[in-house]
């Protein structure tokens, strides 16, 4: 995968209505300071393509980006952000309920979990929801570069574990500083647009 050319298209609030995309969507789920800003960034190789903040929550709407005229990466609101109101965070909820249910070419969900943590109840409550829709998400667990290389496979354990996770689900250590798991990501996306091409 080389990323020629990426641009925000299209931008949905809570009320706006989703687009029909004809080419194949590839979603991100996260919670709020997990992370998913600077792996999109990482992985699009752009400094500030989604905006990074030390202040979670920042991403409220569902943004696609349109990568090399092939595909699109979706960027879902993040969940779990405790500083909005209980009814905004239901707001955002129903509004990725209502892409997931919606899309039609969404091929591929990307499930974010902080590496360091053992998954939270809505980190636990996503992937069985993600499931629940019919797909399988590839579990990406940021922050590798948070943890002694020692610690690894411990740290993958617990996430894998917590989430209650079979041992075929695909998990992924990343980082955004030393682009850890960039390639395999890549290569999943790579392997989903050949299958889409078919």
């Amino acid at each position: 995968m080389v990323i020629r050319n990426v641009s925000l298209e299209t931008v949905c609030g809570i009320t706006s209505t989703l687009p029909e995309n004809r080419m194949m969507e590839i979603a991100f789920a996260g919670k709020s300071n997990v992370g998913k800003s600077s792996l999109i960034n990482a992985i699009m190789n752009r400094k500030s393509l989604a905006r990074t903040s030390s202040e979670p929550g920042k991403t409220q709407t569902i943004n696609y980006y349109n990568v090399n005229d092939q595909f699109y990466l979706v960027d879902l609101p993040g969940y779990g952000y405790a500083r909005v109101s209980r009814e905004t965070q239901e707001k955002w909820g129903r509004m990725i309920e209502r892409y997931l249910k919606k899309s039609k070419v969404l091929r591929s969900i990307f499930l974010l979990i902080d590496i360091r943590h053992e998954p939270s109840a809505n980190d636990r409550m996503m992937y069985e929801w993600i499931l629940h829709q019919g797909y399988r998400p590839i579990i990406i667990a940021t922050k590798a570069d948070k943890i002694n290389r020692s610690q690894l496979q411990k740290q993958l354990k617990l996430v894998r574990s917590g989430l209650n996770a079979d041992q075929d689900t695909v998990l992924i250590p990343f980082s955004a500083v030393t682009k850890q798991g960039r390639d395999e990501i890549y290569d999943l996306i790579d392997r989903y647009l050949e299958e889409t091409n078919e």
